[in-house]
């Protein structure tokens, strides 16, 4: 599976976003996201039915590492909770 894959299933099935969401917050076409959100359920299907090993890799992505003002991924901690966070509180995650 690939990181866009992962990417679509944890947007859609574990945040909840529509398509159209996952697609704004990954910049690509809706269709793109529904393309790829089939070929990510498919993956999980083989892996939880027939036990095959799933193993996420490969893709076209950046990481944000929490201190960019303008990454706008909004799942780091600074930007989901909107503020820097100290040491101590970092611990707590």
């Amino acid at each position: 599976m690939t990181v866009e894959e992962y990417e679509t299933i944890r947007l859609i099935d574990l945040e909840g976003f529509t398509q159209e969401e996952c697609a704004d917050r990954m910049n690509i076409a809706r269709t793109t996201v529904q393309r790829i959100y089939n070929d990510a359920r498919k993956k999980l299907a083989e892996s939880l039915v027939n036990g095959k090993v799933l193993r996420i890799e490969g893709g076209d992505y950046k990481l944000c590492d929490g201190e960019e003002n303008s990454c706008d991924c909004g799942g780091c901690r600074r930007h989901r909770y909107g503020k820097e966070i100290s040491e101590d509180e970092n611990k707590k995650y």
